[in-house]
């Protein structure tokens, strides 16, 4: 114990009241009354986050207990991921936004600095004491009771006002060396998308080809249960979610779901090399190559290139201008999603260079996809080292 701190029940320090319960019918598209819910804080920065708002309509009447209050935290208390449970974000203003059912405000009394009380809600001794109090299997809520009962230190308000100023210019520190890693990332992929987009300009010499007369194209399939019988060499069954490009070039396998080789359905089986495309929904064009032999569902189109370079392939195929060319083939108003298939598909064109033209592009890109994803390697453990770093300050203070 800190000389001149108590420690008391955060029940003790404030107070607590849970969100607005409304049904879909009071939703409307767009009103003046705004409701916000668990997607309103960002789990990473714990800030407020109005990227997506939910309206009621205009008749619908909000207490004023319901509204979220300037200095008080705005809380998660219960939410389908356990990650999200227990999140706070601290209130900078009176917005007049009203919080749905299964958030809550927690208000601070006048002995207790509302942003003290948020850094205290986002050290590593209440996410253990979260983490502790949902570790049943199906409990994805919190009570009121249980929050009442976290022990927190409680200096004297002119000390708290002075960790809140210290913990705020270290913070704020930390963040610009992520804000800096980002933007080194960001230029990079810049640089690439812009390198992508010459390299695949047609010029002079390129031949038009469609898809069909590159490789051979294909639909995927869902195997039957019959099919997934665990004998053969194992190879990896890719769905839309796993097939990735963002500057890699490289495809994300499942790693769980494996089928034999022997149990495949025939002609369902593409060979390493092969460039996969999802051709429905909201990641259409979304596109990765494989460096082994895969299998896939029916929401993937793919082609295996006969004789040209299968990385500059890939690389027309990843252009933006290949990309909007799905898109736009695959939108139709009488489809709910979009959908593109193999026969549109196989169709499209794309401008091929000679094959030691290919090889040079392809050398050229895939130094700079290596750089981005290098510097996404370095931006991933930048956040990782300043998390900890911010954690460990806050460790420091509230354990």
């Amino acid at each position: 114990m800190k000389k001149g701190w108590e420690y008391k029940k955060l029940g003790e320090v404030a107070t607590f009241s849970r969100g607005l319960t409304y049904s879909k019918n009071d939703e409307v598209d767009f009103s003046d009354k705004v409701v916000l819910r668990s997607n309103n804080i960002d789990l990473s920065s714990g800030k407020l986050d109005f990227s997506e708002l939910k309206y009621l309509s205009d008749d619908f009447f909000i207490p004023d207990d319901k509204k979220l209050k300037k200095g008080s935290l705005f809380i998660c208390m219960s939410n389908g991921s356990k990650a999200h449970l227990g999140k706070v974000a601290y209130v900078d203003k009176n917005y007049g936004f009203a919080f749905g059912g299964f958030m809550g405000q927690i208000t601070p009394i006048k002995e207790c600095n509302g942003n003290y009380l948020f850094f205290a809600l986002n050290s590593p001794y209440y996410k253990d004491y979260i983490k502790s109090l949902s570790e049943g299997a199906n409990i994805n809520n919190l009570k009121i009771k249980d929050l009442e009962n976290f022990i927190i230190p409680v200096p004297s308000l002119p000390e708290q006002q002075a960790i809140v100023s210290r913990l705020d210019a270290a913070f704020a520190e930390i963040d610009k060396l992520k804000t800096n890693a980002e933007k080194q990332l960001n230029e990079a992929r810049a640089l690439f998308q812009a390198a992508l987009t010459e390299s695949m300009e047609p010029k002079e010499g390129w031949e038009e080809k469609k898809l069909k007369d590159i490789g051979q194209t294909q639909t995927g399939t869902t195997p039957s249960k019959n099919d997934k019988d665990n004998y053969g060499d194992y190879i990896p069954f890719i769905r839309p979610s796993e097939v990735n490009y963002d500057g890699k070039g490289n495809l994300q396998y499942d790693s769980e779901m494996k089928l034999s080789q022997k149990g495949l359905l025939r002609g369902r089986l593409f060979s390493a090399h092969s460039i996969l495309m999802v051709c429905i929904g909201a990641t259409i064009s979304k596109v990765g190559y494989c460096e082994q032999d895969v299998s896939c569902n029916q929401q993937i189109n793919v082609l295996t290139p006969k004789k040209d370079n299968y990385k500059f392939v890939y690389y027309g195929m990843s252009s933006k201008a290949f990309k909007d060319k799905v898109i736009k083939e695959g939108t139709s108003a009488q489809a709910t999603l979009p959908i593109i298939n193999k026969g549109k598909w196989e169709n499209l064109l794309l401008y091929i260079p000679p094959y030691a033209t290919q090889c040079s592009i392809v050398a050229i890109l895939d130094e700079l996809s290596a750089k981005v994803k290098q510097l996404e390697t370095n931006y991933e453990q930048t956040l990782s080292e300043c998390d900890t770093l911010k954690q460990a300050m806050l460790r420091e203070i509230f354990e």
